[in-house]
């Protein structure tokens, strides 16, 4: 069958989730042919997966019938046939609804196919000299070996229909032993590593994750920022995402000398190790950032507002937000006011209506509460949903408000008077303490993430729920 020439490239979904199939564009004439068998910009702005190839394989069948596979390694494939005509073959060996779905095909150089990481790749060459070409985005090591999952050429549930049988057909020993499907170990998925894990946000992404295999949490301890060897002794080929929970919140205290080397720290220098390591290693990263860099002197903050850091803390945030944005896959999440588990602001104020505790509280700063819950919603509603990538604010919804109505809403909710809360400037509340200048306004934007599909519930109904 001769090779068809001048087709446009084209991309055709498959039966097979990720599996995509390619037409090329092969250039012919009485010298032979030409084709782009690889082009980046074309097949990216196509939809085919940017996988940064590092390496080319090539594999040279001297007679029809030459039969390999079923072979799923732990990195994506880009195939295409150099000379010569092939019948793929394709099983998905990935842990998901797809496991064990089919996809077959004849392919000669006017095509390619995308498979990846996890789905099962076969062949048998309908031609003499027939080369099978690999572009992979793993270099190969003999590590890696043990990550492999095969499947029997034979198998009766993939029952594929190899034109040539398999009881006349050229195979290895190896190909023949290969399990059936109902005693292959499927592959699973790279994971998602929470940083931060014993954080209120991090504590909100463990009881949303809960039972989720493919997301592994670390706390400080199994995870130091601080230290090099948390990032040069872990193997990042089998990650796909790093959420980064892990923050330096002490706003006053970094105001001090030593503060203010602990904030660089942890949310400069190390944030730093995380975009190197992202972009290394084509993580995606979740970052989570604070209304806090910005100054509070205008209305409502959109997410390309630049930046005006008052303090050190807003300094160090605002630094790593701009260390995170030049990583290819990135989200920077942006909230404010942030209740969850642990020591807060809502919590301090209902320990005080209990007590019978009559509160100043600040009335010129506004903003909205952000609760732990929907941020964790947030972000795995960014990264399943796949939307573009960059900066989205994420706060609660609802009416903007002082922290001072906050703590009258929770000294009312708590069964106290809502008149028991006074109100008092910054400048007052702060007067003769060593303190850090604070934004008084706070609010952030929703509009970019509501246009994603996610829209967080008020303020007022998450307070009333974390109070009951």
């Amino acid at each position: 069958m001769p090779i068809e020439f001048s087709k446009q490239l084209t991309a055709h979904e498959t039966s097979i989730p990720g599996v995509v199939l390619y037409d090329l564009p092969v250039h012919g004439d009485n010298r032979g042919w030409f084709k782009e068998n690889w082009q980046r910009e074309k097949m990216v702005a196509l939809g085919l997966p940017d996988f940064r190839p590092v390496q080319n394989n090539i594999s040279f069948n001297e007679k029809a019938g030459t039969t390999r596979g079923i072979h799923a390694e732990p990195w994506d494939k880009f195939i295409s046939v150099a000379t010569g005509r092939i019948f793929g073959a394709w099983v998905d060996l990935r842990e998901g609804p797809s496991f064990g779905a089919v996809f077959t095909a004849d392919l000669d150089p006017s095509q390619a196919i995308f498979i990846p990481r996890g789905v099962g790749n076969g062949f048998q060459t309908l031609a003499d000299n027939t080369a099978y070409t690999y572009l992979v985005n793993d270099h190969w090591s003999a590590d890696a070996q043990g990550q492999y999952t095969f499947l029997n050429l034979a198998d009766e549930s993939a029952d594929i229909a190899w034109p040539v049988p398999l009881e006349q057909a050229e195979l290895s020993d190896k190909d023949k032993a290969h399990p059936r499907l109902a005693e292959v170990v499927p592959m699973p998925a790279k994971k998602i590593l929470v940083l931060g894990a014993d954080g209120q946000l991090g504590k909100a992404l463990r009881d949303l994750y809960d039972g989720d295999a493919s997301v592994e949490f670390a706390g400080r301890s199994e995870f130091d920022l601080g230290a090099e060897a948390s990032f040069t002794t872990r193997n990042w080929k089998n990650y796909s995402t790093i959420i980064n929970a892990a923050a330096y919140t002490a706003v006053d205290a970094a105001e001090s000398p030593e503060g203010r080397t602990a904030a660089w720290a942890i949310n400069v220098t190390a944030v730093a190790r995380l975009a190197r390591t992202a972009v290394e290693h084509d993580l995606t990263l979740v970052h989570v950032s604070s209304d806090y860099v910005f100054d509070g002197a205008t209305g409502s903050h959109a997410e390309d507002e630049a930046l005006s850091p008052l303090g050190v803390y807003g300094q160090t945030k605002a630094a790593g937000d701009a260390v995170v944005s030049v990583v290819p896959r990135h989200y920077i999440v942006r909230t404010s006011w942030v209740i969850g588990e642990g020591n807060n602001f809502v919590r301090t104020m209902a320990s005080l209506a209990d007590r019978g505790i009559e509160p100043s509280v600040v009335n010129d700063q506004t903003g909205r509460l952000s609760f732990t819950r929907d941020i964790a919603a947030g972000i795995r509603h960014l990264l399943e949903t796949g939307a573009e990538f960059g900066t989205y604010n994420l706060s609660n919804d609802g009416e903007p408000q002082s922290w001072a109505d906050v703590a009258a809403d929770v000294y009312e909710l708590s069964g106290a008077a809502r008149t028991d809360v006074s109100g008092v400037s910054t400048a007052e509340y702060f007067g003769g303490k060593d303190a850090a200048a604070r934004p008084l306004n706070s609010v952030l934007e929703l509009g970019k993430i509501q246009a994603t599909g996610f829209r967080p519930p008020s303020a007022s109904s998450r307070l009333a729920a974390y109070l009951d």
